[in-house]
């Protein structure tokens, strides 16, 4: 009798056991691959929160998990699994510089684009007390004193110095002296204290300290003058075809399942329409661009295209 009833059972067809509807209880952690402070971790505790509001039952918690430029975090994105619980804040381009650099463990664009948030354009500046004024002037020191011209940025393969790079090979320029900083915090000081010739970073860096009169922008890498610094010129205007920026947004683990994906799509998109979340961004000097799902990743496969490019002619190592 066991035995005729364990094979009945076993011919028997399989009950689907039914999914747990998402979200549940259990809160969604959203992993920061930076330290908490920098641009990406503002943005991500930012806009969270009004994403959760439009998804009833969400939960989110900011993890902060740094190290090896971006590495650590953007693997732990990748590894886990793909069920709407685990979700990874990122910028581009180290998204994908990473990856060129070094062996890593995920796959840049296999990730689950969510939603990309800020676009910050790059700006090369120094402190107002040097005598370089414009990019000219930095061209030609440049030129007149090969491999003593020094820069600082936040990292290795950050888009700061990513830009560097492509600006060098642009302007025909000797390499220069990279100092690379583990984020802006510990780069500023250095400069302001007369350390560092000159430092690339973001609009967001710059925006308070210029208007302060500590710091001169000798140009920024967005398509068009920002309204905001209407008297920084772009490097178009002065002879070198250079945009670039770190482009800040949300990601998944590959594989998340389309409704999942969805939902936050949607939840993200209403997010930075909301005018509350807008004034916040013009208050803290966020440029925004928003990119949801496809548009996010076809922007992410662009970038990826030019990076490996400049790789070929101006290979950095991490």
């Amino acid at each position: 009798m066991h035995r005729r009833t364990l094979l009945a059972a076993l011919a028997a067809p399989a009950v689907a056991v039914a999914q747990p509807a998402w979200p549940n209880d259990k809160p969604v952690e959203v992993i920061v691959p930076f330290p908490p402070g920098g641009g990406v971790d503002v943005m991500t505790r930012l806009v969270m929160p009004m994403v959760a509001e439009r998804i009833p039952g969400m939960r989110t918690v900011v993890s902060n998990r740094p190290g090896a430029a971006s590495q650590i975090g953007l693997e732990a994105v990748f590894n886990a699994a793909p069920d709407g619980y685990t979700l990874g804040a990122t910028t581009i381009p180290a998204h994908s510089a990473v990856a060129l650099e070094r062996p890593v463990r995920f796959r840049p664009l296999d990730f689950t684009f969510l939603a990309n948030i800020v676009d910050d354009p790059n700006c090369l500046y120094v402190r107002t007390e040097n005598p370089i004024r414009s990019l000219a002037d930095f061209v030609a020191a440049a030129k007149a004193r090969p491999g003593q011209l020094d820069y600082g940025t936040t990292g290795i393969g950050s888009d700061d110095h990513i830009m560097m790079l492509a600006f060098e090979a642009a302007a025909g320029l000797p390499a220069l002296t990279h100092v690379p900083f583990a984020g802006v915090a510990p780069l500023l000081p250095q400069l302001l204290g007369g350390h560092l010739a000159s430092a690339v970073g973001n609009t967001t860096e710059l925006y308070t300290l210029s208007r302060e009169g500590r710091m001169r922008g000798l140009a920024v890498a967005s398509a068009a003058r920002l309204p905001e610094m209407p008297d920084l010129p772009t490097f178009r205007e002065q002879g070198f075809d250079i945009v670039a920026s770190a482009s800040r947004g949300i990601i998944a683990p590959p594989g998340l399942p389309a409704e999942i994906a969805a939902r936050l799509q949607a939840a993200f998109g209403a997010a930075i329409a909301d005018p509350a979340f807008i004034r916040e961004t013009e208050r803290q000097h966020l440029p925004l661009r928003p990119l949801l799902g496809a548009e996010y990743k076809a922007m992410a496969a662009a970038v990826d295209a030019q990076l490996r490019e400049l790789w070929q002619r101006r290979p950095w190592r991490g």
